[in-house]
């Protein structure tokens, strides 16, 4: 168990605490929260859940070992750095890069610059045959200014947002203005605390976006839509990511044809740009809850998206599961979305 820091993209203020924990539980890590911060959490773990992290998070950009956390104070942070045992970090004739950085406009007295060159100085001080290297270094030592305090540490892993943007609605090769940006979806998968080789079901698969997030972490897809264009447009986009489904499904999600999975993702049709089929969004909720209630077992996930105004968080505890989270994602000045998630008792 080290102590770890994990800095967050700051596109929402609670999904990624809540996404990050998941998915530690879903790879069976014992952890224990240390701190939460805005945009970092800091926690004692195994090292090897990073590699975990790496490969699954969707608003995580920074995985790093901590080496000290002290006050946002320059004097405070230039005494931790000279008692910290630096030399621990490197092999002998490594490179090394000092990155500061701010979280919104934390402690907005301290150069960052200034304070980069002064660390830098410092583990030259305590180190031997290391050298500073800007562009490519052999490790990268990051500074975290946020909440008022300074974390100190190795970075292990970054997880960069342009592997998400390449998979932006539009950029996929069957479009539909109802999609969902790839890493929402990602982030939903990862709430539904699926393992590799789980079989993730998405009911109103549209496009595909669920199912294609899914399947990149490992697990097995499967998805349904009761229209035939968007069964199809699901299959070209998962085909286009070289993704090979269990099966797409033409059928409607009040009579699925289907037995058992393990978790479900999904976020049904609101009317806006997406047809209903004549029903409302409410009685679509309450129908897809209950036809994949028999799905599933006990203990397995459910996350869904909603409109904020349907309350879906009291529509399936009527329906009988146990819920265990909501987060609110604003979308536009009329659509404010409900990722809630379900377990079933």
């Amino acid at each position: 168990m080290v102590i770890l820091f994990f800095v967050f993209s700051g596109e929402h203020e609670s999904l990624p605490v809540s996404e990050l924990e998941v998915i530690l539980k879903a790879g069976g890590y014992t952890y224990e929260v240390l701190e939460k911060l805005d945009q970092v959490l800091r926690l004692k773990a195994d090292l090897r859940c990073v590699e975990t992290v790496r490969r699954r998070a969707a608003f995580t950009r920074i995985c790093g070992v901590e080496l000290f956390t002290c006050e946002a104070e320059t004097s405070e942070i230039m005494k931790s750095a000279n008692s910290a045992n630096l030399s621990k970090v490197f092999r002998g004739g490594e490179s090394f890069a000092v990155r500061v950085k701010r979280v919104k406009n934390y402690a907005s007295n301290i150069d960052r610059m200034a304070l980069e060159r002064k660390l830098g100085e410092v583990v030259l001080k305590k180190t031997t045959k290391v050298r500073v290297d800007l562009k490519t270094p052999d490790k990268t030592l990051s500074g975290i200014i946020t909440d008022g305090k300074f974390i100190f540490g190795v970075e292990l892993a970054i997880i960069l947002p342009k592997h998400f943007m390449e998979r932006r609605p539009k950029r996929k090769p069957f479009f539909h203005p109802s999609a969902m940006q790839a890493k929402l979806a990602r982030c939903m998968v990862n709430l539904t605390k699926p393992k590799v080789e789980t079989l993730v079901f998405d009911p109103f698969c549209g496009t595909g976006s669920m199912l294609i997030e899914a399947a990149l972490i490992g697990c097995r897809v499967i998805g349904s839509d009761i229209t035939r264009r968007m069964a199809r447009g699901t299959l070209q986009n998962m085909a286009y990511f070289k993704i090979t489904p269990e099966g797409i499904l033409i059928a409607d999600a009040r009579s699925l044809p289907l037995m058992k999975v393990d978790c479900v993702v999904t976020d049904p049709p609101y009317g806006r740009s997406a047809s209903t089929f004549k029903r409302t969004t409410r009685q679509i909720v309450e129908e897809v809850l209950i036809a994949v209630q028999n799905l599933l077992d006990r203990g397995q996930r459910i996350c869904m998206a909603a409109p904020k105004t349907l309350n879906i968080k009291r529509i399936g505890t009527a329906l009988g599961y146990k819920h265990l989270e909501s987060h609110f994602v604003y979308v536009h000045r009329s659509l404010t979305r409900e990722i809630v998630v379900f377990e079933k008792v």
